[in-house]
């Protein structure tokens, strides 16, 4: 069996056939994993639907035998993605551990969809969320009605996981209280899920795996127990490492979030996404790209993500207000909002980058304009 370039490639269209705002992981790739399942003749751990380097593959994209073109959902280091996917291949749960906007839940949810052939098996940690969240529920009519059994019991994501023998996911992990936290070491340890209420519990079957993402600036909101941490491998995902990497990555998100929009692309859009790429770095690193000129950083974490959302409302401004061309008055709201997070101290370090970088720079003076016109 193959599959052509055109029917798995998403830029053929492949997530466009769809109503779903936002298709999940596979869904809107399902092509790429069929043909990924069809050519991938390396060993499979216990009910994985790929083998370890095809789901690396579909994570960082290639060109199959066939001529199939796989797309790169992560743009990074592969050695990154090889111990993360090796992580899963073992009984050690996973921890994507980063800065905001680097893509965590991002690759999680494709990793679970490459592993699994199901991303959706997912708790989305809260400072409100409950162990019933983690564990399971109860059907409170049928418990008032029969009492408790297996009947009344609703079973959380993790515990549908562990009996399928499916990847589950846990979003946010340290702003789950701790206490609520501690509910997975039973699990992640001895791979089991006690339901004292029946005097029975939940094994899991191989297969059964657990990734979570916990953003590093939230240390001290809900700190992981050394007990829970020990159960995890962690997999720190950093910034993107050089400007082209990041204006690559922003361009290919921009394109598939306005696609999904049915937004026109915006013909020569890469000059501004190279502009708002550049200033969103200069101003998280503290430096110009040059090295000559320090700066002060402002309290936001200007991360590719807010990069990828400042473009993609300027994509919808020059699609709907203007006349399709993406230009520096598109982006400059956007980026100051993303930079002045405090109005008091954000706004004199934008203006001093302005006045001090953005001013003096060949082939900004309209970008320039732009973005004094909308900092007055």
């Amino acid at each position: 069996m193959t599959v052509s370039v055109e029917s798995t490639s998403v830029e053929a269209g492949e997530a466009e056939s769809t109503h779903t705002l936002r298709p999940h992981a596979e869904d809107a790739f399902a092509g790429e994993l069929a043909a990924l399942a069809a050519q991938d003749d390396r060993p499979r751990p216990a009910r994985w639907k790929l083998s370890p380097w095809a789901v690396a593959t579909y994570l960082l994209g290639g060109t199959l035998p066939d001529g199939t073109v796989i797309t790169p959902k992560y743009v990074g280091p592969r050695r990154i993605v090889e111990v993360a996917v090796t992580t899963l291949a073992t009984d050690r749960a996973l921890l994507l551990l980063g800065v905001p906007g680097t893509a965590k839940t991002w690759v999680s949810e494709h990793l679970a969809a490459a592993v699994s052939g199901d991303s959706t098996l997912l708790v989305q940690g809260t400072a409100g969320t409950p162990e019933e969240a983690i564990r399971y529920g109860w059907n409170y009519a049928r418990l008032l009605a029969h009492g408790p059994s297996r009947d009344a019991l609703v079973p959380s994501p993790v515990m549908r996981a562990m009996a399928d023998g499916m990847t589950a996911r846990v979003e946010e992990l340290t702003r789950i209280p701790a206490d609520v936290q501690d509910t997975l070491i039973t699990i992640l340890s001895e791979k089991t899920l006690p339901i004292p209420e029946l005097g029975q519990e939940v094994q899991a079957v191989r297969g059964f795996n657990l990734i979570a993402t916990a953003n590093d600036r939230d240390r001290g909101v809900n700190d992981l127990s050394s007990a829970l941490r020990r159960r995890f491998n962690t997999v720190v995902l950093p910034l993107p490492e050089s400007p082209e990497a990041e204006v690559d990555i922003v361009s290919r998100r921009v394109d598939q979030i306005g696609r999904s929009l049915d937004l026109p692309a915006a013909p020569d859009g890469l000059d501004e996404i190279r502009r708002v790429v550049t200033v969103f770095r200069e101003l998280r690193d503290g430096v110009t790209g040059d090295g000559r000129t320090k700066l002060k950083s402002p309290s936001g974490t200007l991360s590719t993500a807010e990069a990828i959302s400042v473009v993609t409302n300027g994509l919808a401004l020059a699609a709907h207000f203007g006349d399709g061309v993406l230009r520096p008055s598109d982006v400059a709201a956007g980026i100051l909002g993303a930079v002045v997070r405090d109005p008091a101290a954000d706004r004199v370090i934008w203006q001093e980058y302005l006045e001090t970088v953005v001013r003096e720079r060949d082939g900004w003076k309209d970008f320039y304009r732009a973005c004094r016109e909308v900092s007055v």
